[in-house]
């Protein structure tokens, strides 16, 4: 494996990059921090760990040990072959894996947009202990399921069918050296300037690798194509949960976080208003100022 990595953190953030075997895949993993106490944070389409980048220093000076992977698929991580090496239990595996890994008793994980999708299936499914989940624009399931069925919801969910078709998505993203990736993070933006063109090349760099955007597109095709995501049980969460969400979401209606409760005992939301669907990337002062707060 290369040494080269999707980017470079600064040298004053704390942040080291290193690679890690987990579940059969060797993975691209940003860390900060030391200690017992893990911070696991997963990022989502069409992102890197790069996305935790203002929350990892925070977390580290916290106490905890921070590991931000690129998920399967992302970046320089393994790209496995076929759209079922991205159904959400092989995701849900690379996750235990990576705790495994760690050797920590006391673990939080924190998620966004696909790696919230993970998130909550591996909380509902209790697939190891954890202490703490902090999920950012992502609905619990029973939440999103519902909402899919009203034409706010399923309007905005039309990337999703757009996903199923064969080749063409990936032909559409990676035009002109992925210049589309770029645009899902500006247009969609409140505070454009919050993604400098520096920024972005770093997004568009990594779909641009060979098998890149084929793998990321799969975890969609995944999603409609096994029964994975719809074997959830009684679908509750029984651990202290936080919700953060960009009420700007222009992918998922703000309709997706009432009665979250009702599978979700031990609930706290906060609405950013004004803030877009990339909430830890466009608002991390107030989204850190959040977590900091509810952690402590």
């Amino acid at each position: 494996m290369t040494n080269e990595f999707s980017w470079q953190p600064d040298p004053a953030s704390g942040i080291t990059m290193q690679w890690i075997e987990a579940n059969g895949q060797t993975l691209e993993l940003a860390t900060a921090g030391s200690g017992n106490k893990l911070a696991l944070c997963l990022h989502g389409f069409p992102e890197l760990n790069f996305s935790w980048r203002h929350q990892m220093p925070m977390l580290a000076d916290m106490g905890y040990r921070v590991w931000a992977p690129n998920m399967r698929g992302y970046g320089r991580s393994s790209k496995p072959h076929g759209i079922a090496s991205y159904a959400l239990d092989q995701l849900c595996a690379d996750v235990a894996a990576l705790i495994d890994a760690s050797g920590a008793e006391n673990v939080t994980l924190i998620a966004h947009d696909w790696g919230a999708i993970v998130a909550w299936h591996f909380a509902i499914k209790k697939l190891r202990p954890l202490t703490r989940l902090i999920i950012m624009n992502v609905p619990h399931p029973n939440c999103g399921r519902r909402e899919l069925r009203h034409w706010h919801q399923l309007k905005k969910s039309w990337y999703i069918f757009f996903f199923q078709l064969p080749w063409f998505p990936e032909w559409m993203l990676g035009r002109n050296g992925a210049t589309p990736i770029k645009r899902a993070f500006s247009n969609m933006a409140v505070d454009k300037s919050r993604f400098p063109d520096a920024d972005l090349q770093i997004y568009a760099d990594a779909a641009n690798r060979p098998g890149a955007l084929r793998a990321m597109i799969n975890y969609y095709r995944a999603l409609l194509r096994t029964k994975d995501g719809r074997n959830i049980g009684n679908a509750m969460v029984d651990i202290p949960t936080l919700m953060i969400w960009g009420e700007e979401d222009t992918a998922l209606d703000i309709r997706c976080t009432d009665g979250t409760e009702q599978w979700v005992p031990n609930f706290e939301l906060h609405r950013l208003p004004n803030v877009s669907h990339w909430v830890q990337q466009e608002a991390p002062e107030r989204v850190n100022a959040i977590m900091r707060k509810w952690l402590d």
